[in-house]
């Protein structure tokens, strides 16, 4: 995880000027400074989103929360931010979300042998685990899981609603064919209502994907996304940064693109 920025003083006119640092980590700074919110701005501290996430329990994981997951955010939801500011912000983003996202992953302990001789107790990977991209956000955070896990085997799952009923129907699955014997890190950026992700799970256990080995990648969630996906799958892990009643629904496209 990223350390916190140490403070730094400006100099103008000779006088030092400290820059004032805000630290979202802390439960109770946050708590203290949301009633100077202004009318409809989002808050991290919002009632429902805590009671949400502790209804939810330990299924329910958020990155520690920081000056610089906190900065990201807040360029992906700003509607002035050009593509370009977008795109490498939301990168940044995902590498996080998924280095943590790997960290859930079982290790075993293993010793190797320093350039010194030197005997060095670490820790190794387990085999058999891989990606699965709900197209097309997911294939965002593609390029981010390659960048940790250069040989990984990642899948794709392809979920649009219905034209007449408006439910979520696959038009498009394939996995690795072990499929049902790896952990599997479900990549979706935005969790919304959730309906997407209930299907994408649908079809992993179709395959033989057991919930408790599905850890889902998200960058934001609503409260209502997370907790569908929960009560539908008990033993699911969902691993977000932010769980917030206003999902930044436009991630696809500004994304790639098509805004």
């Amino acid at each position: 995880m990223p350390c916190h920025n140490q403070q730094l003083n400006s100099i103008s006119s000779g006088q030092e000027h400290p820059m004032k640092q805000v630290r979202f980590a802390s439960s109770s700074s946050s708590s203290s400074s949301s009633s100077s919110n202004v009318s409809g701005s989002l808050s991290t501290s919002d009632p429902e989103t805590q009671e949400i996430h502790d209804s939810l329990g330990p299924q329910l994981k958020l990155l520690p929360l920081n000056d610089q997951i906190r900065e990201l955010q807040t360029i992906i939801r700003d509607k002035t931010t050009s593509r370009g500011d977008f795109v490498f912000s939301a990168d940044r983003l995902i590498r996080l979300v998924v280095e943590e996202g790997l960290n859930q992953l079982p290790f075993s302990e293993c010793t190797v042998t320093t350039p010194t001789g030197y005997k060095y107790e670490g820790v190794k990977f387990e085999r058999g685990n891989c990606g699965v991209s709900i197209m097309r956000s997911g294939e965002a955070m593609e390029q981010g899981l390659r960048d940790c896990c250069r040989s990984i085997r990642i899948g794709k799952i392809l979920i649009q609603s219905d034209e007449e009923t408006q439910k979520a129907k696959v038009y498009y699955a394939k996995f690795p064919p072990d499929v049902y014997r790896r952990k599997v890190l479900l990549m979706y950026p935005i969790l919304s209502t959730g309906n997407t992700v209930i299907e994408a799970v649908r079809v992993l256990i179709e395959h033989g994907v057991q919930p408790r080995h599905i850890i889902l990648l998200s960058l934001f969630s609503t409260p209502h996304g997370a907790k569908s996906i929960i009560q539908e799958f008990p033993d699911i892990t969902i691993l977000t940064t932010e769980v917030h009643p206003v999902a930044p629904t436009h991630f696809g496209q500004r994304y790639f693109g098509t805004d």
